[in-house]
């Protein structure tokens, strides 16, 4: 092996590569180290690349090392991701640490909480509701209540009807997790996202988070947590040591224990990840391993007889893909012992994780159109997306898209066959399924004339799982804009517009 190559894997698999590791991160160690070969890894990342649109970000970690991680471009280390209902297993962890500090107990009734907000005449199964209910997702509940309609969300919770007697009917059920937030409050006098700064956030050094909250105040608790990728993995590792960190018991380690463990049935499909029953806001999942996963493919996934956390950000439509590939290509890859080291292997698989990429937008990087329509301003009639005009510009070195709507006016670079980093206001109605208007959303854009007449623009969200893939077919003085979000909660197309030059 030349000694250059020596060197190259050894600077690579210390962290200092094109990807700085997040600050006061895991410790970072060679695969075979740690007991898995480096071409298992590559083999996952492959598959991964090639069979899942979108990956956005994978970190592996063994025995308490990193030992591989990659970002899909425009997707980095540094820049923090939605989780959606990964989110509840953090809310979970207020609890229990709530609990443990005698604010409250799993046996209490909900409806003592919130006096004020209870219906005049509570159903014998509101009455019987109790926390232990709200974590395990049974709190007698048929549907959903629509708490985003609502102007005091708790009240609502209380006054929706509960047909089954709790703690005997599984239903997935984020209002249950945003109860269990406004029980942190109510009884702790902090939000949720400020309790656990001082007792999760800080000694796990998870920074730049954020966290939403509801109209009242009240962290959203079942969704709207952004923190980076390691810091997923970092709250795996945590729960997977029992809830020690640093020599500190951060989270009692029966809690720990409960939380993870099959606290309601919910199915009895041995195939599927959904199907292997549900602990204190976290799943359990096939392999006698347990998860919080988030909508569209955020993933914590912990694997204690192996000693192994797996956190994956992604946008995808099927989320069990996900999981079988972790199955199929890493799970078997797990060894008791270190392997012989391979240099060779390990310089092919941290190239790959350094050159991964969202596809970029397919088409020919100019076209003959491309000059005529440059510099023109479309404007669009009054329309439902808010979007009043567009403009591309095409003869600058880095070519861009400006766009007008009601949140303000967005200049949008794009790569050719590549990406170009930026932020843009217009978010195509992505912030409808993200919760965030009104602010400038990091952006990637890649372009490309896929006919003479009309120019594809994909445009990532790179804080979120979601693009959009743009279509805008000139003819005269006329461009008809079109649009497709990869995933949605709803329908993924977006009406078509026409907007004529001025």
């Amino acid at each position: 092996m030349p000694k250059m190559l020596l060197l190259l894997v050894a600077i690579l698999f210390t962290g200092s590569h094109s990807l700085d590791p997040v600050k006061n991160g895991l410790p970072r160690s060679t695969p075979e180290a740690q007991g898995i070969s480096s071409e298992a890894i590559l083999a996952f990342v492959e598959a991964a690349s090639d069979e899942i649109d979108t990956m956005n970000s994978f970190m592996l970690v063994r025995h308490g090392h990193v030992v591989a991680e990659g970002w899909w471009t425009p997707y980095d280390a540094a820049t923090p991701h939605v989780l959606y209902s990964l989110s509840k297993s953090f809310t979970s962890t207020a609890v229990g640490l709530a609990i443990a500090e005698g604010h409250f107990s799993l046996n209490d009734r909900v409806l003592d909480f919130f006096p004020d907000d209870a219906p005049a005449d509570p159903s014998d199964n509101l009455k019987a509701m109790r926390v232990h209910d709200l974590l395990r997702m049974s709190a007698g509940h048929d549907v959903e209540v629509a708490l985003q309609s609502e102007t005091n969300w708790v009240k609502a919770f209380l006054a929706h009807p509960v047909p089954h007697l709790p703690g005997t009917h599984f239903t997935y059920n984020t209002p249950a997790t945003f109860m269990l937030s406004a029980i942190v409050q109510q009884t702790t006098g902090q939000t949720v996202f400020d309790y656990l700064q001082p007792r999760l956030f800080a000694p796990l050094d998870i920074e730049n988070h954020s966290w939403g909250q509801n109209p009242q105040g009240i962290t959203l608790g079942g969704y709207g947590l952004n923190v980076r990728t390691e810091d997923i993995a970092k709250f795996g590792q945590l729960y997977l040591q029992q809830g020690m960190w640093d020599g500190k018991q951060l989270i009692p380690a029966d809690w720990v224990a409960a939380a993870t463990a099959l606290q309601t049935s919910n199915g009895s499909n041995p195939d599927s990840d959904w199907n292997q029953g549900y602990g204190y806001q976290f799943w359990r999942s096939r392999h006698d391993t347990y998860r919080g996963d988030g909508a569209f493919g955020q993933y914590m996934m912990v694997i204690p007889e192996h000693d192994a956390v797996i956190a994956i950000t992604s946008g995808v439509r099927d989320m069990q893909q996900v999981m079988n590939l972790v199955w199929d290509k890493l799970l078997p890859a797990l060894e008791s012992e270190a392997l012989r080291e391979s240099p060779a292997a390990q310089a092919a698989l941290t190239a790959r994780l350094a050159n991964l990429s969202v596809k970029p937008a397919e088409g020919e990087a100019t076209s003959k159109l491309a000059r005529r329509v440059s510099g023109k301003r479309f404007e669009f009639p009054e329309n439902e997306q808010g979007v009043q005009a567009l403009a591309f510009d095409f003869r600058s070195k880095t070519p861009a898209l400006t766009i007008t709507t009601q949140a303000g006016e967005s200049r949008i670079p794009f790569g050719l066959g590549d990406w170009a980093i930026g932020s843009t206001l217009f978010a195509n109605g992505v912030e409808h399924f993200w919760g965030m208007s009104g602010v400038a959303h990091a952006s990637g854009a890649s372009g490309g004339w896929i006919s003479e007449d009309t120019f594809s623009l994909k445009l990532v969200l790179y804080e979120t799982p979601f693009y959009s893939s743009l279509t805008f077919r000139f003819a005269g003085d006329d461009v008809t804009f079109s649009g497709e979000h990869n995933v949605a909660f709803g329908s993924r197309e977006t009406p078509s517009l026409i907007g004529a030059a001025n």
